[in-house]
């Protein structure tokens, strides 16, 4: 089907705004029936914890090595072959071939197979969440399907091969955006059986009002991000700093070994806002489309600058991890 003016604009817009923005680290095509949506993946979490690093008294990073406790000796990686435990110490070995005979066809489309009630998904099943932008001509079957699966309140369940091992996914739509929750598998769920939890019983009805009260007294209507910081990491980077003013335990011969911060000084780029700003309609207006023309051209330059700056901290760009 050709594209409007409109679509073309928008496409254009879409994908000046992501240059701004962080890489995606997987593309892929979104299948269901007769429709074919090229999507980008981002990853929408990031680990902003304090990371510390093993050293030696002299700064020196450590390596983890396996270790033989029969022969006491460190391995080498061609000394080292897979074991299934079947029993306890008992373990049968499966050598790498046999792993890529089993494993499953390489594709780099999202089979969407179903749509179901997005209340239905128990949010234990959530294991990691990335943003999906559509790709180079996609913006309009990607705002479709946004809304469709938005008015309708459905998830879509979908699975996906990405570096050779299978994961399933529910793909959800929350103000025109879609995202994807790499989801646990049934049997990864413990049930409360398993733990041994009680049955539940009836509860006093006195001490349920009282319960209630307590709770409507200390409700919110919405949750402040600020009750989700890491109280730890914060108070761990405090005190590294009234270390290093007081020049305390600073490893002065080790600075060229320090381990990357994974925090950078600059702010972050706000994707969802990227992804949102680009996927609105133009208006039809002529002055509107040379000004977002002429604001396009001035945002250019300073966010790829810094980036570099970024990349050169870090000593390069990383793939993001699935």
């Amino acid at each position: 089907m050709p594209k409007n003016k409109e679509d073309k604009d928008d496409d254009k817009d879409y994908h000046e705004a992501e240059h701004h923005g962080p890489r995606p680290f997987w593309s892929s095509t979104i299948t269901f029936g007769l429709v074919s949506l090229p999507v980008s993946l981002y990853v929408a979490t990031r680990s902003k914890r304090v990371k510390l690093r093993m050293v030696d008294h002299d700064g020196e990073p450590l390596a983890k090595r396996y270790f033989c406790p029969a022969e006491e000796v460190a391995l080498e990686s061609d000394e080292i072959v897979r074991g299934y435990e079947v029993e306890k110490d008992q373990f049968v070995v499966v050598e790498n071939d046999e792993l890529d005979a089993i494993a499953p066809e390489k594709s780099q489309e999202i089979d969407l197979r179903r749509f179901v009630p997005v209340d239905q998904i128990d949010p234990m099943f959530f294991q990691r969440a990335y943003f999906l932008a559509p790709n180079q001509g996609a913006i309009k079957p990607y705002r479709l399907l946004a809304q469709s699966m938005e008015d309708s309140e459905r998830a879509g369940i979908a699975t996906c091969v990405i570096r050779g091992k299978e994961y399933l996914l529910a793909i959800l739509s929350h103000q025109g955006i879609l995202r994807a929750e790499i989801l646990r598998f049934a049997e990864e769920l413990r049930t409360p059986a398993d733990i041994g939890l009680p049955e539940s019983i009836d509860a006093d009805n006195d001490l349920t009002k009282k319960m209630v009260k307590s709770i409507e007294a200390n409700g919110r209507k919405t949750l402040d991000r600020d009750a989700l910081t890491d109280v730890r990491s914060e108070r761990i980077r405090e005190r590294v700093d009234d270390k290093l003013e007081a020049d305390q335990d600073v490893i002065h011969e080790a600075e060229d070994d320090d381990i990357e911060d994974a925090d950078s000084d600059e702010e972050p780029v706000d994707l969802m806002a990227v992804l949102k700003q680009s996927l609105e309609q133009k208006s039809g207006d002529s002055g509107n489309d040379s000004n977002k023309k002429t604001n396009g051209n001035k945002r250019k330059g300073k966010p790829q600058k810094s980036k570099k700056k970024a990349q050169k901290k870090s000593g390069g760009t990383r793939q993001a991890p699935i």
